[in-house]
């Protein structure tokens, strides 16, 4: 298969759904539901991207998923209706394409156990007392990978690797029990999955997020890359592949992570939505880099009291809406 025997309205979406800003909501809306496009590019970012996927999903459409917001915020309303209407839901992130790539060829019930990699992020090796220290420029260095603002700063406070265990858990039905973190520096392995008889499954590659974007598109074929436009994956020139557990004392979002997925419902997207709005106050300089986790926790556990088990779309929304007021107030009580 090449890039020239793609369906070209396939292609003409993708490329249509990064006007976002000049079509507005509703404009975005009617692109990902245009009757020409069989698959849809959902890439904007929060809760923004979650209307223009279920309206894709209503209009038939299969789901080339890099908008992870679609998964932990909606995931409770979005999958039954994706089933629904018997609608494909693919994976562009990395780590997660990783997992669909490795279980492709497993039968029903062979998958045991999932093992989300991630490098760590900025501050891997600082020791725990530094921390309070950390300023903006330290947290947009990321290590490996060249990401906007947010996702860099999520990386930094490992929320973005807490984030995807939520969101494996709504793509492949892992249980969170069975889903672990590997922080893996050389980013060479992007996931892994045990399957039944202990056999390990990994899906390696160069850091570069093309590829899996490109296997949404083209799955479950594959498209010939000439090694002149995509280098080849050379391991001995690594020599060594490194990995370890995250440190859930310098980064309690790990364990934040877990808490707000096993609670399920709003829960979820109240959690990444006051972690966005806690990123946005810390680029501002109004917040620490540790006031991030208190802000995120602290609204979470104000939700407890009206937690919705079983969403839909426009509680969903409300909640997003709520976490993001709460979550912003809480700066008051914070300093810098």
């Amino acid at each position: 298969m090449s890039l020239k025997s793609m369906s070209s309205k396939r292609l003409w979406l993708v490329l249509i759904t990064n006007l976002k800003s000049s079509l507005g909501e509703q404009g975005v809306i009617e692109v990902a539901r245009h009757p020409d496009a069989a698959t849809v590019v959902t890439g904007i970012v929060g809760c923004a991207g979650l209307k223009p996927t279920v309206a894709a999903i209503e209009a038939g459409k299969d789901i080339a998923l890099a908008n992870k917001e679609t998964m932990i915020a909606g995931g409770a309303f979005v999958l039954p209706l994706a089933h629904k209407n018997n609608i494909k839901i693919l994976p562009a992130d990395s780590e997660h394409s990783a997992i669909f790539q490795c279980i492709q060829g497993l039968p029903k019930g062979a998958l045991r156990k999932i093992q989300l990699t991630g490098s760590g992020g900025a501050f891997r090796e600082w020791p725990a007392e530094k921390m309070k220290d950390i300023k903006l420029k330290d947290a947009l260095k990321h290590p490996i990978w060249s990401l906007g603002r947010k996702i860099t700063i999520d990386s930094a406070t490992l929320f973005n690797k807490g984030l995807e265990v939520i969101e494996a858990h709504y793509l492949f039905g892992a249980e969170y029990d069975d889903i672990e973190i590997v922080i893996h520096p050389q980013s060479i392995i992007h996931s892994l999955v045990e399957t039944q008889d202990s056999s390990v499954i990994a899906q390696l590659g160069l850091p570069d997020m093309r590829l899996p974007l490109l296997y949404t598109l083209s799955w479950p074929e594959r498209v010939y890359c000439s090694e002149i436009t995509w280098p080849r994956l050379d391991l001995t020139k690594y020599g060594t592949l490194t990995f370890q557990a995250p440190d859930t004392k310098k980064f309690p979002s790990v364990n934040l992570c877990y808490a707000a997925g096993r609670a399920g419902g709003t829960m979820t997207g109240v959690f990444s939505a006051a972690n966005e709005i806690a990123v946005e106050l810390f680029v501002a300089e109004k917040i620490s880099y540790l006031d991030i986790f208190k802000i995120a926790e602290l609204t979470c556990n104000e939700h407890q009291k009206e937690l919705v088990t079983s969403p839909t779309l426009e509680e969903i929304f409300h909640y997003d809406q709520w976490a993001r007021q709460y979550a912003a107030g809480l700066q008051k009580a914070l300093s810098v």
